[in-house]
């Protein structure tokens, strides 16, 4: 329903929307703050520990830090705490796209993709762990993601030149090879759902969810050197049509997660390898998709 909401609105219209929520946001936090609702690094540290995360793991991060509450430095804070926890022989990974609107939309508008000066466009702590110092960024125009991390290089090299973001070689789809976690930090499925789209490339889809069209696109490196990319993006009529939170139960009942919280934020934690499995199982047998998410009739 969301991106139904957000296909048929005119972008003048959503970006008003964003600053208003923004606003009210900020309106709140400094709420929190004056009444010494403070969440420090002590707090984050141990709220991520009852999620089940400790040293040594590969964590995909999906935040609103808005939702989590008014942290003592910020993003800083969220950060250091999992910097600390997971430890030298973990990775910690963050979509960073530049994107907020539809991928159609936003291709059309911006065929350079910049990967030390394009800002992510999915909250305030993926924009700060964007500039983090050691952070290795994806070489993808839709979809990059940051790492950091013992195997940050491997979790991001296998991104660029991929004619979608989502296929085996993506960080997305390679943290299952290290028993990865995603957590999900106030925000759910649908509207934090990208690795759903690694069914999409791990078995033959039999939907359109891609545009016709293929689009080249400029992708300006580490060392400022131009390369060329071809890449699909969501075909916005089959964009509207999902319904990922609807899947929730079925990954409940398959054990793919737990529930747990972060700050003030409901968290959901995520088994990315049992995610995908599930994922290609549940198609194969009966046609269950982020768009069909009861299966076919």
């Amino acid at each position: 329903m969301k991106d139904f909401i957000r296909s048929i609105t005119p972008n003048f219209l959503l970006e008003i929307n964003r600053e208003r929520k923004k606003k009210i946001v900020n309106q709140h936090l400094q709420a929190q703050k004056e009444k010494g609702n403070i969440l420090t690094e002590e707090k984050i540290t141990n709220d991520l520990k009852n999620c089940g995360i400790s040293e040594g793991d590969t964590v995909l991060i999906h935040a609103s830090m808005s939702r989590i509450g008014f942290l003592e430095n910020g993003p800083t804070t969220f950060v250091n705490a999992l910097l600390k926890l997971v430890g030298e022989n973990g990775n910690i990974l963050m979509p960073t796209s530049p994107n907020a609107k539809l991928q159609l939309d936003y291709i059309r508008e911006n065929p350079v993709f910049d990967v030390l000066n394009s800002p992510s466009k999915l909250g305030v702590i993926s924009e700060y762990f964007r500039t983090f110092p050691g952070i290795k960024r994806s070489l993808n125009a839709t979809e990059p993601v940051c790492a950091f991390g013992k195997n940050a290089d491997y979790l991001t090299e296998g991104h660029f030149g991929e004619i979608t973001p989502y296929t085996s070689n993506s960080p997305f789809a390679r943290i299952t090879e290290f028993d990865g976690k995603i957590l999900y930090i106030g925000v759910t499925l649908d509207n934090a759902g990208t690795n759903l789209h690694t069914l999409e490339d791990a078995v033959e889809f039999e939907y359109p969810v891609y545009y016709s069209d293929i689009f080249e696109v400029e992708i300006i490196d580490y060392k400022g050197e131009k390369h060329l990319a071809k890449t699909k993006v969501h075909n916005p009529e089959w964009s509207k049509k999902r319904k990922c939170d609807l899947l929730l139960p079925m990954f409940q009942e398959k054990g793919v997660y737990t529930e747990s919280k972060i700050g003030s934020a409901r968290t959901l934690v995520f088994d990315a390898k049992k995610m995908l499995n599930v994922m290609k199982d549940e198609y194969l047998a009966n046609g269950v998709t982020m768009y069909h998410p009861n299966g076919k009739s």
